[in-house]
């Protein structure tokens, strides 16, 4: 028996998948070839969901700690008992020291469970949500939704003539609601390719042009792109001048940026600056993909808002072939599924209400709640309840988050296997893998589609979703009301608008909206001027600048970069998804160590050769990582790997979480990024040094 369904948890997810099912077990997957999405690519992640659902090291039923925190004792327990446990500490809590003194986290959000977490803390009035959004896609919908109305998406189905790729790798990674295929079949019918990225990745090495800034300076190369364009007048004058809001502004704010201040920062000659703006602008249409590594410094939101001018002013919004908004189905809207309205006094309760956008978006950047943990202001945080996260490895400053979650009076984790986090957990519940409940694939991302995900095998053990968890904690804490007799009332209720049932959605797989192309011809663009802000008075009035402008990071002095005279940028392994399955055998066989790429000229002077273990050090911190040498990339530069621990390492602490985790070298300290609250994760100075193994 073959099932058709879609890829999911293994990274963002999307893929069509074609699943062989023999006595109930899942024999093999391979890649759909009518899926539109893919046309039967996959890649070893994919295929690796096998070992994931059937791996020996899997959680499979609740368990509470023995013992003191993090020391690996635990009791058996039953589900009952795990989420009676739960609620009376939740009810015991709020009653204590109020709801603000609990904080939900979410890792990388996969499926619907985010937002029945957000559901089942808006009803209890905890307002505290900690998610990556602040550093992770947040910044770019925040950005597109203040200046043009709506999230851009590059449209690949009508092929651009040219695509620049701005710090994304969606050969290896894919980013939410893209898949690498999509660029893949656009370049084979003779795309341009513009790259923008300090590595020559997989797609930078099939670029016409391969721009290798210095990390961290893409605000300044994104201005820098677009003095040249105007200089030039090779911007869409008509639709500049119908359409945009605020060019004599821009073009006034723009002389503050000569080409050859940017080309000194960016390390970007200006003759590549200009041939990268012309390729770009004098191409139609032409296509940006931009990726998560632009919201990894405090210049996030403001280099977002750059790129969407970028578009905006070469008349590439909302046109085939350009960047697009894609309509959502007719299904239930977010805020409804969340329950906003019964949280109304949220923003004044938010931790993060000093960041407007995030306060916007319900979330909290995370340093927030490592800070209050640990200072208790502005008021304590003493409760945590964790799902599908590992914040001992995500969160920046990784020791102070160490720190944090020992404080806690409680903590719960949700987990499919016991990573390092959830070694320190009061009560850790077994999470169900993709495969084993009926999920929606891609709600509430602005894409235009959602997926079916059905259940197609029995859970193992007693494993439960997320959705299953959360609807039964609701119900534990007696909001029955608000919860369903089952997930699968829930799913019908999402759906309902659209006129089908889950059953219904399973046998369609793919629901698109009402797509269509230059809808703001008839009804212009949802701003309040009805165009593109390009100068947004909204962002004047709440204290922001009102045009892209940076911030000049503080780590860029003569004395730091004297006593640490490299700069540190990561990457994401194409085998991973953040810090999970690295216990997956196939994988790990593929990627089996902490990779730091080096210019062999550098390594040289540090005494360094292919394969010896490397100390980097910056200010906060001291990890290792194995050394390969890479000629492409700068001479100042290394690029770290990023999300690692080591699960068959039982002789470490916690699975080794501090040995070659890249975030014991970040900070979580000021300054930030003042709209959203991003902080610094790439371009770092450090230092490095020959090592030993650990």
């Amino acid at each position: 028996m073959i099932v058709k369904t879609f890829c999911a948890r293994m990274d963002h997810g999307g893929c069509g998948i074609l699943v062989h099912l023999e006595g109930g077990k899942i024999q093999k997957i391979e890649g759909d070839p009518d899926c539109p999405l893919n046309q039967g690519t996959i890649c070893a992640k994919g295929i690796a969901q096998i070992e994931r659902l059937n791996h020996p090291d899997r959680l499979t039923y609740p368990m509470k700690r023995m013992g003191s925190r993090g020391e690996g004792r635990w009791s058996r327990i039953s589900w009952d008992e795990a989420l009676e446990t739960i609620s009376q500490q939740i009810k015991r809590t709020i009653h204590q020291s109020g709801p603000e003194s609990i904080a939900f986290a979410q890792g990388t959000p996969k499926g619907l469970e985010l937002f029945l977490m957000m559901r089942l803390a808006n009803l209890l009035r905890i307002p505290n949500i900690s998610t990556p959004g602040h550093i992770c896609h947040m910044p770019r919908e925040t950005a597109s939704t203040l200046t043009c109305g709506f999230f851009p998406v590059p449209d690949y189905d009508h092929p651009p003539s040219c695509v620049l790729v701005w710090g994304s790798n969606l050969f290896q990674t894919n980013e939410e609601g893209i898949i690498g295929s999509q660029l893949k079949r656009a370049l084979d019918r003779g795309a341009r390719l513009i790259v923008i990225d300090p590595r020559k990745t997989g797609v930078a090495s099939q670029a016409d042009l391969w721009i290798r800034l210095r990390p961290g300076t893409d605000i300044f190369l994104a201005l820098g792109m677009l003095r040249a364009i105007i200089d030039e007048k090779v911007y869409d004058q008509p639709f500049v001048e119908n359409w945009t809001k605020g060019f004599h502004e821009l073009t006034g704010h723009l002389e503050d940026y000569s080409l050859d201040r940017i080309s000194e920062i960016t390390w970007v000659s200006k003759e590549e600056i200009i041939k990268a703006a012309r390729l770009y602008a004098q191409s139609r249409p032409a296509a940006l993909q931009w990726g998560n590594a632009i919201e990894h410094t405090t210049n996030s939101f403001q280099c977002s808002r750059a790129l969407l001018i970028l578009m905006a002013i070469t008349g590439n919004l909302d046109i085939p072939g350009g960047n697009v908004n894609r309509i959502a189905p007719p299904v239930m809207r977010p805020g409804e599924l969340v329950q906003i309205k019964k949280f109304p006094e949220k923003r004044e309760k938010i931790l993060s209400h000093e960041f407007r956008l995030s306060t916007m978006m319900g979330f909290v950047p995370s340093q927030l709640i490592v800070k209050a943990i640990l200072t208790g202001k502005p008021h304590p945080i003493r409760m945590m309840y964790i799902q599908g996260g590992n914040p001992l490895l995500s969160y920046a400053n990784s020791k102070d988050t160490y720190e944090a979650l020992k404080k806690l009076d409680f903590l719960a984790i949700s987990e499919i296997f016991l990573t390092p986090t959830a070694q320190m957990a009061d009560i850790v519940l077994p999470a169900a893998t993709h495969f084993e409940f009926d999920d929606i694939g891609h709600y509430g991302l602005p894409h235009g589609f959602i997926l079916a995900r059905p259940k197609i095998v029995e859970p193992i053990g007693e494993c439960w979703s997320d959705l299953n968890i959360l609807n039964e904690l609701g119900k534990k804490l007696g909001l029955e009301e608000y919860f369903w007799q089952s997930t699968e009332d829930c799913l019908d209720e999402i759906l309902r608008p659209s006129g089908l049932t889950y059953d219904d959605f399973k046998s369609i797989g793919l629901l698109k909206g009402r797509w269509e192309y230059r809808s703001f011809e008839k009804k212009g663009f949802s701003t309040p001027s009805g165009k593109i802000e390009l100068y947004s008075e909204q962002l004047k009035a709440w204290g922001y600048p009102p045009l892209p402008s940076p911030m000049e990071s503080e780590t860029s002095s003569e004395e730091i970069r004297k006593e640490f005279p490299l700069i540190f940028t990561s990457a994401k392994d194409p085998y991973y998804f953040h810090s999970a399955y690295r216990n997956i055998l196939s994988l790990r066989k593929l990627s089996p160590d902490p990779v730091l790429l080096i210019h062999p000229d550098t390594a040289s002077r540090f005494g360094i050769t292919e394969g010896d273990w490397v100390e980097i050090e910056t200010v906060k911190g001291a990890i290792r990582q194995k050394a390969r040498m890479d000629k492409e990339i700068d001479r100042q530069v290394i690029v770290l790997s990023y999300g690692w621990w080591f699960p068959e390492r039982k002789d470490l602490e916690l699975s080794g979480w501090k040995e070659s985790n890249l975030n014991i070298l970040t900070d979580n300290s000021p300054p930030y990024e003042p709209a959203i609250g991003s902080t610094s994760l790439r371009a770092i100075p450090c230092r490095i040094s020959k090592s030993h193994p650990f």
